[in-house]
């Protein structure tokens, strides 16, 4: 083991032996007050490690004891100085607990193992392009100026759990563009007051966002609080809400939830957002879960999910955003929602939208899906109806695909010119546009009925004057409304006005009689 240099202090060189035997170096007092990373730079010269030495144990590295393996264990330290490791390689085990950094952490394009801060104070760090075998973690760290991950490549998991962050000059608290993780990046219960930056990050496994408070920097009527612009995601991405129990009464850091699972009863802290979120171009190859969330978005922000693609969507807030919502070009698989989720007013945009499937958590009808087509849309737009139509269609409900067709050409009525408008109304009231074939039916028997009592009263003459047929004013009037049925009535040549009563009976039975017969042809097709 290699010996610890001339000019270390006695807490220096307690750290430099455990280095070498791969031993923990507590320094903390067990009192929560004293320990507390937060309270200020006057902790005492006893717990007080330079950073210049910590550089020196993991850039030049003593030889382990004998039978040891070399780590860095610090505990409760104050760390002195500027740690400076970036362009270092240090292949060996870190992990610092409660410790207070008086200044930023620089280890850019720099080559690590596994290195975990936990519950430390750290004024900034900066790690752009760094590369890691194993973990990068760094839950319930304070870290007032933000974190700079750009580029980065994370071997394994990176946890940033509980983590309070602010932001640095440029509004960003979490700067991850581009940043490569090979499995799991957990942000759970997270306060950040920046925007947190993940365009164009690949994440291996899930990407979560459960209970995290996110806010804007200012103005924050003109910025995103998260931007996920173009991220792919392996697994899922989640932002909900996470149970309050799993986190106060554990204080595992690693692994999956901070504790053991509660029930659905349990108290919940939603996610909430405070500026806008933009998700555009966004890849989540197993699904894209948003509940129990809150979006605070002012009139000029919106929830953006432009372009988005995964196989399942589930959009199930207890309350809609107070912004617009988009999902225009977005390709869904299943898509998963509840009525209360979305915006009124015309605020969602749906061009271009595309689901497979439709599910609602709750009871959600036809006619309420109706009613939310109208209300979220603002200005008619034919899309929207003709994919829940064929969506409805898929699912096998015919009835339910004909409802939002009629009601698709009901609100296009509405954007007509007033020759379109009451031609439109004239075709609603008699046929329903064709959707309705019963109304058809009503109208056309109400035809036969007019007919048969005009030509009760006014015979029409022969065609020929030595042939003349039985008269039955009933039979003729259902002749010219079923033209197509030859009923023995044809030797009859009504003049005048009765000439003009069988033309309008012909011209009904054949708009009526078709919109009839279209209607029981699709009758028989369902059963």
């Amino acid at each position: 083991m290699s010996q610890a240099p001339e000019g270390l202090t006695p807490t220096e060189e307690g750290l430099w032996k455990a280095f070498c035997r791969g031993e923990v170096c507590d320094l903390s007092s067990g009192d929560s007050e004293v320990d507390d990373i937060t309270s200020g730079p006057d902790w005492p010269e006893e717990r007080t490690i330079r950073a210049e030495v910590i550089a020196r144990l993991l850039l030049a590295s003593p030889t382990p004891a004998p039978g040891r393996v070399t780590s860095l264990r610090l505990t409760g330290a104050y760390i002195s100085g500027y740690l400076n490791l970036a362009g270092g390689v240090f292949p060996h085990y870190v992990e610092l607990r409660y410790c207070r950094f008086e200044r930023k952490v620089l280890i850019s394009e720099a080559r690590a193992g596994t290195v975990r801060l936990i519950s430390c104070f750290i004024p900034r760090i900066e790690a752009s392009r760094l590369v890691t075998e194993g973990d990068l973690h760094l839950p319930r760290c304070v870290i007032p100026w933000g974190v700079r991950l750009t580029d980065a490549r994370i071997g394994t998991d990176l946890l940033v759990n509980q983590m309070i962050i602010g932001s640095d000059s440029f509004g960003r608290a979490f700067a991850g563009d581009g940043l490569s993780v090979d499995q799991d990046l957990e942000a759970e219960r997270i306060t950040s007051y920046g925007e947190v930056a993940l365009r164009s990050a690949r994440i291996g496994g899930r990407l979560t966002f459960r209970g995290s408070q996110l806010y804007a920097p200012a103005p924050r009527e003109e910025r995103n609080c998260l931007n996920l612009a173009r991220v792919q995601v392996g697994n899922t991405l989640y932002l909900g809400g996470s149970l309050d129990g799993g986190w106060t009464t554990s204080r595992t850091i690693y692994g999956y939830g901070y504790g053991g699972y509660l029930g659905t009863d349990s108290a919940t802290t939603p996610m909430r957002a405070f500026g806008g979120v933009r998700m555009v171009d966004g890849r989540f190859d197993a699904a894209c879960v948003i509940n129990r969330a809150e979006f605070h978005l002012a009139p000029g922000q919106e929830l953006s999910l432009r372009r988005v693609k995964t196989p399942e969507l589930r959009f199930t807030c207890p309350a809609p955003a107070e912004g617009k919502v988009s999902f225009s070009r977005a390709q869904i698989g299943n898509l998963v929602d509840a009525p209360e989720s979305w915006p009124r007013n015309g605020r969602v945009g749906l061009t271009g939208f595309t689901y497979e499937s439709l599910r609602s958590e709750v009871p959600f009808s036809v006619a309420q899906r109706i009613a939310w087509l109208g209300d979220s849309m603002g200005e008619y737009q034919p899309e929207p109806y003709e994919q829940l139509a064929a969506t409805l269609r898929r699912a096998g409900r015919d009835e339910d695909a004909r409802e939002v067709l009629y009601a698709k050409q009901r609100r296009r009525r509405s954007t007509l010119p007033l020759p379109g408008r009451i031609w439109g109304r004239l075709q609603d009231a008699t046929v329903g546009y064709g959707y309705r074939p019963g109304r058809a039916a009503l109208w056309l028997v109400a035809a036969w009925a007019l007919g048969a009592a005009y030509f009760s009263g006014h015979q029409p003459p022969p065609l020929k004057a030595d042939e003349v047929p039985t008269w039955d004013p009933l039979l003729y009037s259902l002749s010219k409304v079923i033209p197509v049925v030859n009923l023995g009535q044809d030797g009859w040549n009504p003049q005048d006005a009765g000439q003009w009563v069988a033309s309008g009976l012909v011209i009904a039975g054949w708009v009526l009689a078709t919109t009839v017969v279209a209607g029981a042809s699709r009758l028989l097709q369902r059963g």
